[in-house]
């Protein structure tokens, strides 16, 4: 798995996407070449060529009018999609429903929104609503017990780098509890049913790479969960009122309008107001908003910039919040590397006046609602971001709390917000340890630890941790590493939260 986790760690989560679909694509025209699948490879070729172009026209138009930036990856994600979920063309009306299905897709991102953040899925709109104005219907053809294998194996690898499995599984548990309860009218048939439900239906790809669309799901675990079990039931093929069965898009459309109403509606412009270097790759860099929004100190966003020349991660990444909701601007803490994506050159580069889109609020890395639980952070390099939110959050409130803080860096020099941390420690008495791991650069009035933060320095600082909530915030490798180690100094699993977004 680490071999595994190392390589999806290098991609964007929607790139992912892209190549998954792309790998469906291609193994449908190879399985239809050697006549697994009924379809014709030139027709499903044609299909997808006409799919992107409308696809790519659309956005572009919309994305002007509405002088935000254009999505590249968000027009062939969603071209893709539609070409797996709409029969390939066979005739010159197939062109009018296909045409149709991508115009909707694409302006439904933009129409039917509010604070322009949509509201349903785009792809799932655009065919309901051409099945209801031109009688045309998706087919989902990707359901096949011949893609099963393709979709499953490439699916798995979209959910491991979502860490959605707790969205997945709870809409996989309603779809097959679902068609067992109907089943239950004839037992004789509940195992074809089951079998039916996985091998001849979209459910898998549908809960893949649909139901987890981040711009449509609910921003925590247990809003997820319900999410999950809502879709999941209504989308069983064995679902139904009377003689009314519900397809896919329905009951994606009834969970999406669940999501948007359980969901914060946030979608802003920011201005960069000032870019200050706290470290030699680490910069804050501080925003102006069109207007307030709420959030809670923990919780990320997800944050657009068009730039040229866009390489292969995209215009889009997730970060956390570093400001307190009660600061007039809004900060965010970026480490930079020597060979940085375009996305990341054109932060470094941006100018005071410059504009970022930020939205879709999520996370669960929050402080626990009861003020006396025991908390101790653990925060590598720029990992700190989501407890300076929380602390300066505190400092607001003059709310004070057990916290221990252990902050550690490999060197003196990329310690940053050392003076929110300072103040805590003089106002709400939360104390911080710093540690440093480069034993050659430490400076000789160093007051603070040197080496890493092992089980010996927890016990003796925190007697009690077994008792406490640890939070790890960091790099990828750094935050599974103290995990394994607090789970081996018998920390229940479930007082470990790690600061976890989609696409790190």
């Amino acid at each position: 798995m680490k071999l595994i986790d190392d390589l999806l760690n290098r991609i964007t989560m929607y790139r992912l996407a892209f190549y998954y679909l792309i790998f469906l694509h291609a193994t449908a025209v190879l399985l239809s070449l050697v006549g697994v699948l009924k379809y014709d490879a030139i027709s499903l070729l044609f299909s997808l060529a006409f799919l992107l172009a409308v696809c790519w026209g659309t956005n572009k138009l919309f994305a002007w009018a509405f002088r935000v930036p254009a999505n590249v990856e968000s027009v062939y994600i969603s071209a893709l999609l539609l070409a797996l979920m709409i029969d390939p063309i066979h005739s010159l009306d197939d062109l009018w429903f296909l045409g149709w299905a991508a115009v909707l897709a694409m302006s439904s991102k933009y129409i039917v929104a509010v604070h322009q953040k949509h509201i349903f899925n785009p792809v799932v709109f655009a065919v309901f609503v051409t099945y209801l104005a031109v009688n045309q219907s998706a087919s989902w053809w990707v359901g096949s017990a011949a893609m099963f294998p393709f979709v499953l194996v490439g699916g798995l690898l979209v959910v491991r780098k979502l860490g959605r499995f707790d969205l997945v599984l709870s809409f996989l548990f309603a779809a097959f509890g679902v068609t067992v309860l109907f089943g239950l009218a004839d037992p004789a048939k509940i195992l074809s049913d089951l079998q039916n439900a996985l091998l001849y239906s979209p459910t898998l790809f549908f809960a893949f790479i649909i139901l987890t669309e981040p711009l449509t799901t609910p921003p925590t675990r247990p809003l997820r969960i319900v999410y999950g079990l809502i879709t999941g039931a209504l989308a069983s093929p064995q679902f139904h009122i009377g003689s009314w069965y519900l397809t896919p898009e329905i009951a994606m459309m009834i969970g999406n309008l669940f999501s948007y109403i359980v969901s914060p509606k946030t979608r802003v412009t920011l201005m960069l107001k000032e870019k200050i270097r706290l470290a030699p790759d680490i910069y804050d860099f501080i925003f102006t908003s069109n207007r307030r929004f709420a959030f809670t100190p923990g919780q990320y966003m997800e944050w657009t910039l068009g730039h040229p020349d866009t390489d292969s991660r995209g215009n889009r990444r997730y970060f956390t919040l570093a400001s307190g909701p009660a600061e007039n601007n809004i900060r965010m803490g970026i480490k930079f590397y020597q060979k940085s994506s375009t996305y990341k050159k054109a932060l470094l580069h941006m100018k005071t006046g410059d504009e970022i889109i930020a939205a879709q609020i999520a996370g669960d890395f929050v402080l626990p609602d009861d003020r006396r639980q025991k908390c101790v952070f653990i925060a590598g390099g720029v990992g700190i971001t989501p407890f300076r939110s929380m602390i300066r959050d505190l400092l607001d409130k003059h709310q004070k709390r057990p916290i221990m803080l252990f902050y550690t860096n490999k060197r003196v020099n990329e310690i940053i917000y050392k003076d929110i941390f300072d103040r805590a420690e003089q106002e709400l008495g939360i104390r911080t340890i710093y540690t440093v791991t480069d034993q050659n650069t430490v400076p000789a009035n160093w007051k603070g630890k040197v080496g890493r933060i092992d089980p010996k320095l927890i016990q003796q600082t925190v007697p009690d941790y077994r008792q406490c909530i640890f939070y790890i915030s960091g790099p990828n490798s750094m935050v599974e590493s103290f995990k394994g180690m607090l789970q081996q100094m018998h920390v229940p699993a479930a007082q470990i939260k790690t600061d976890y977004f989609p696409g790190f």
